[in-house]
């Protein structure tokens, strides 16, 4: 997800944690016209035309052929492909396809579809539901509903977002400015490889830029909700897929079946404030980190949690000045071990690699630190990579955030993340590649209300690093029909993250109708 147009890009994926016991809370009932039973569809369709928009009749009236393709658990999965209109303006401006991927229900006669979203902007939904539907969204909602994963305009196996090859995504990415950090020189060598990035895209995405936005991307949520023959809309969304799931309630609210908001955005904050924000949450995951480190055998780290993270700032700035040498060829510097920290900081289980990764930089071996950051990256070990999630990210967040900010705002910013993240603050700074992309912004930000849609549960973890917990109950009071879940720890999102809890009030929601209390707390 975005940080700001200025801040330096961090991470906002989804990390999926294995089950594990936790408490419960109390629900209680209303009724919903959300999921109601109706058959799977077959190797073709039935769409739902209702409330087509004029001239977008020909999208919504396609009727999908299903062949059955390759899920790593084995379950009976089909793949299709939908097309969508470039720009939802003009039935008559062109085409794209979305890559959709469907795990039938295991009871056979589904509740509907379930539509997904990991997260991103960019993460691949249909990568998310070919390597597991239940480890996706637990085994009881893989049982209920036909779980649909798809690949967002831009991003993967649907009309994607085409920039950089490896190797030049390698330098983008990865190699390290010769003069020092905050010269100009510094910042004139990262303006020069933004605008090679940036002309690379231009060049390979075929026109596509302008039309890679949220809300693009909600309208074609609404094309798949009809194509699969679903009168509303079922989705679980984490993280950014949060904010394309709000948006869909925003342009859609009588549409709105169940949905869950998984680790929210909060729509109506700048991008400014999203950096921030996000700079302090991550510097209190890592706090977090550090004081769980301290209690066992293997912390690199001695003292109180304050004398750690100053032991910790004294290891970047020593990487700024003479980077670690990888054995591929590559140096580890500030900003990529930056970029392990907080890819580690998603989930409380990725932790003990952190210590690794730590450990080993400090006897001068970058080996753990760079594979926790190929793996946020999408990296594989031979130097290719997964997805084009790195591009596509940045991708939409350039036409989704607005540039609104004055420099005394900017200012401000640098001296609250400055004061309440010092350990962070001198990596989060960058050059911004927003400022040369070729089409303006056209997101707004902006509070969602959805008046009129059925009751959406936004779920928010209190020390979530990547998507705060104060953007879930801003989000859940926002929303007219908003209920908030709250799980008490650590790590990025709340569903199948070892509440029982938590997942209990997701899937009576999904199975039953059942919605959580307001304000239901998971301790």
């Amino acid at each position: 997800m975005n940080q700001t147009r200025r801040l330096s890009t961090v991470v906002a994926g989804l990390v999926v944690a294995t089950l594990a016991l936790s408490g419960c809370g109390v629900l209680w009932d209303l009724k919903t016209e959300g999921a109601q039973p109706v058959p799977r569809p077959g190797t073709s369709s039935s769409p739902n035309l209702e409330g087509v928009p004029a001239g977008f009749e020909k999208y919504y009236g396609q009727r999908l052929d299903w062949t059955e393709c390759d899920g790593a658990d084995g379950g009976a999965y089909d793949c299709t492909t939908v097309s969508a209109p470039l720009d939802w303006n003009d039935p008559e401006g062109g085409e794209i396809e979305l890559a959709v991927i469907r795990r039938a229900a295991d009871d056979g006669a589904a509740l509907g579809s379930l539509l997904t979203n990991p997260g991103g902007p960019g993460s691949s939904g249909y990568d998310l539901i070919a390597d597991s539907a239940s480890f996706a969204v637990g085994d009881e909602l893989a049982k209920k509903y036909d779980v649909i994963g798809f690949d967002p305009r831009g991003v993967g196996r649907s009309t994607a977002v085409t920039c950089f090859d490896a190797r030049d995504m390698d330098a983008y990415l990865f190699d390290i400015p010769a003069d020092p950090r905050g010269s100009d020189g510094w910042e004139d060598e990262l303006t020069a490889r933004n605008k090679e990035f940036v002309d690379a895209c231009v060049k390979g995405s075929d026109g596509i830029l302008p039309f890679i936005t949220t809300d693009n991307a909600a309208r074609d949520l609404d094309l798949l909700r009809g194509v699969l023959g679903d009168a509303k809309l079922n989705y679980l969304g984490y993280s950014y897929g949060t904010f394309l799931g709000a948006t869909y309630a925003k342009l859609f609210p009588e549409r709105v079946g169940r949905l869950v908001l998984d680790g929210a955005i909060d729509p109506s904050v700048s991008g400014l404030d999203v950096g921030t924000t996000q700079a302090v949450g991550f510097e209190s995951a890592l706090r977090a980190y550090m004081a769980d480190c301290l209690e066992g055998r293997d912390c690199p780290f001695r003292g109180t949690v304050d004398e750690a993270m100053a032991d910790l700032g004294t290891l970047l700035a020593s990487v700024d000045r003479t980077a670690l040498q990888n054995s591929d060829g590559r140096r580890l510097g500030a900003d990529s071990l930056m970029t392990a920290i907080i890819a580690s900081l998603y989930s409380q289980e990725t932790w003990t690699y952190l210590t690794m990764a730590l450990d080993q930089a400090l006897s001068g071996d970058p080996q753990t630190a760079f594979l926790l950051a190929d793996f946020y990256y999408g990296r594989n070990a031979d130097g290719t990579y997964s997805d084009n999630s790195a591009e596509a990210f940045r991708a939409y967040n350039c036409m989704d955030y607005p540039v609104d900010t004055s420099q005394a705002d900017q200012d401000a910013a640098d001296a609250l993340v400055k004061e309440k993240a010092p350990t962070i603050a001198p990596y989060w700074q960058g050059v911004d590649v927003c400022e040369q992309w070729p089409a303006p912004p056209t997101g707004v930000r902006e509070r969602i209300t959805a008046e009129g849609a059925e009751p959406i549960v936004v779920i928010g973890t209190t020390n979530d690093p990547a998507t705060p917990y104060e953007w879930s109950v801003s989000l859940a009071e926002q929303l007219s029909s908003g209920v908030l879940v709250t799980r008490v720890g650590e790590g990025h999102t709340g569903f199948n993250k070892g509440s029982d809890c938590v997942d209990d009030a997701v899937v009576d929601y999904f199975v039953t109708g059942t919605v959580p209390a307001d304000g239901l707390r998971c301790e």
